[in-house]
């Protein structure tokens, strides 16, 4: 009995900040951890040309790294292999010169990648806090202030779109400033409606978004947010939630990189991905905590 006491207590615990009447009880008391917008329009706190040229730079290094396994992109797309061919350095373009000699580039880990081309590494692993579960960590490196450091994957949900039963017992559940709701849980039904959408949505080779997020072997590195623990009286936050529209002009050769997906593709509109910002400097060894709870004056 006190087994079952424990695990429902667990389960509440992760669940709760869902219920409405929850929250106007303890809102009060938890001042701390509200993160107060004025307007919506000023959610930023760096810019969208910031989070962009920050995506752009750490997904082309991940697909440079890649490049021997791009074939199937490189065959349709040849200008798209010169263009990525001035990125690679004299061993590796000796490599794909040689490649009828099975010789190949040398491959990093996309935590490695992340740490040569933004200067930290990141990831899951058990929360200082008790009884908080999974936690994310910066690994290696420095994080200035400022900084893109981790991306919340998931399904993304309009309003008027069903989510009843993927938000049962679901704490994954991230609500946008504007309504949009992103799914990240990686189990369950949540996995499986991800899995859909993202087959659904793939172009001949060209994959319209990443679904390792949903595994232990992560092709994006960023893509962990949704194990950022909420800040406490102890642990204040050091990260923020950040909404970002991904322009039409993305390159199509990236967008595998992307852990998000809509649940919908019959409504013409821009993929929505949220972004976590650093609020001041994080050192090697440091758990990330944001505000769960966003108010809009």
């Amino acid at each position: 009995v006190a087994a079952m006491l424990r695990s429902l207590r667990r389960r509440w615990d992760g669940y709760k900040y869902r219920f409405v009447p929850w929250l106007a009880l303890n809102l009060r008391r938890k001042r701390r951890t509200l993160r107060y917008v004025p307007e919506s329009s000023q959610d930023k706190i760096i810019s969208d040309e910031d989070v962009f040229e920050t995506l752009l730079k750490i997904f082309k290094a991940l697909f440079v790294n890649d490049f021997s396994r791009q074939a199937h992109i490189l065959a349709l797309l040849p200008e798209i292999r010169c263009k990525y061919m001035e990125l690679l350095t004299v061993e590796q373009k000796q490599s794909e010169v040689n490649s009828c000699n099975h010789q190949s580039q040398h491959v990093f880990s996309p935590e490695e990648v992340l740490f040569n081309t933004l200067g930290f590494s990141i990831t899951r692993d058990r929360s200082s806090l008790v009884s908080a579960g999974t936690g994310v960590f910066v690994t290696r490196g420095f994080v200035p202030k400022g900084t893109l450091v981790s991306m919340y994957p998931g399904t993304v949900y309009r309003k008027h779109e069903p989510i009843f039963f993927q938000s049962l017992g679901n704490p994954f559940i991230f609500r946008c400033i504007d309504g949009i709701l992103i799914d990240g849980n990686d189990r369950g039904l949540s996995r499986s409606v991800y899995r859909s959408c993202s087959r659904r949505d793939q172009l001949g080779p060209f994959q319209m978004s990443d679904e390792s997020w949903l595994t232990s072997a992560l092709q994006n590195p960023l893509a962990v947010g949704q194990y950022v623990n909420n800040c406490s009286h102890e642990k204040a936050a050091n990260v923020c939630y950040q909404e970002f529209d991904v322009p039409e002009y993305f390159p199509v050769e990236l967008k595998q990189y992307l852990p998000n997906i809509v649940y919908s593709h019959e409504i013409e509109s821009h993929l929505r991905c949220v972004v976590l910002v650093t609020l001041r400097d994080i050192k090697q060894g440091e758990e990330l905590f944001s505000n769960y709870y966003t108010v809009v004056n």
